[in-house]
């Protein structure tokens, strides 16, 4: 596999959220395959060591998502796996880039501490020179999301809130925070995902009264997902703007989002989800800008 490769239900849906889609644009992603993927632990209520991982499928459902993404005209960046690390098929959460500039993760656990420094290698080696070690634990988009306006910032079982501060200096953007309070929904990404400029869809289950009163004030036109969608990870998903790429299961979001404008794309990562994550787990944005 070559490092880089390139190929050129609740809610009706609102006339702003339609006018706000354009068409998708080029995208760059960063990806590790998962060739030492498995579960022998358990650090989120997702993963049952108990269950085996159908490596050979996984791997396949993996190159299913990188081609899509490839098919669609977007770049896709390869991170080395490493065989004593099986979660870095997670690549979302190894940091967060923005304008170039990288904030890189500190793992709230031991198993994953280590894959911080190999995604901070791989930017260091491929150009980035604005690249941080962050002071405080974040999970990379895990729990920072990024919108048009604010980069939203979830908090409650991985990321601490100091990391909000930090993530707003580093970057000069202002960070909404928000507090996840059920464990099934442990990462903002599991709750959450972001349409194209200042849209998103969310599950509010997964969020205190508070944060669901901020996302109501601040994305009025949210698609709001139930909580049947949500349980297939239906908003770990990815959007260029048009296609968004979500787990096949969550059948409830693809005539909402079709309403709107966006052209879903439905994927099995069924494998994958034994570990905790789907689309967007897999998938670190590299934001130019």
């Amino acid at each position: 596999m070559r490092a880089s490769e390139s190929h050129h239900r609740e809610e009706p849906p609102l006339r702003s959220a339609r006018s706000a889609v354009t068409a998708g644009t080029p995208r760059r992603y960063l990806m590790c395959p998962p060739a030492h993927f498995r579960v022998t632990y358990s650090i989120n209520p997702w993963m049952d060591p108990s269950k085996p991982v159908d490596l050979p499928l996984a791997l396949a459902q993996w190159e299913d998502l990188r081609d899509r993404y490839l098919s669609l005209g977007h770049t896709v960046e390869v991170l080395e796996p490493r065989p004593d690390l099986p979660d870095m098929v997670y690549a979302a959460n190894g940091a967060t880039v923005v304008g170039g500039r990288v904030l890189g993760a500190r793992f709230a656990h031991a198993e994953r501490a280590p894959e911080a420094s190999a995604h901070r290698e791989w930017f260091r080696a491929h150009g980035f020179t604005d690249v941080r070690e962050p002071e405080h634990v974040n999970e990379g988009e895990g729990d920072f999301a990024v919108t048009d306006s604010w980069l939203l910032a979830g908090r409650g079982f991985r990321s601490s809130p100091l990391s909000h501060p930090e993530a707003q200096e580093f970057f000069g953007r202002p960070v909404i925070g928000l507090d996840l309070v059920d464990p099934r929904y442990y990462h903002l990404d599991t709750a959450l995902a972001v349409l194209g400029g200042d849209q998103v869809m969310y599950y509010p289950g997964a969020f205190s009264p508070g944060s669901r009163a901020v996302l109501a004030r601040l994305f009025p036109d949210a698609l709001v997902a139930g909580e049947e969608d949500a349980l297939a990870l239906g908003l770990n998903a990815v959007s260029d703007g048009h296609h968004v790429l979500l787990p096949q299961a969550a059948v409830g979001l693809f005539g909402p989002l079709r309403e709107r404008g966006y052209e879903p794309v439905g994927l099995d990562l069924s494998e994958l989800l034994k570990g905790g994550g789907s689309v967007k787990c897999c998938t670190l944005e590299i934001r130019p800008d």
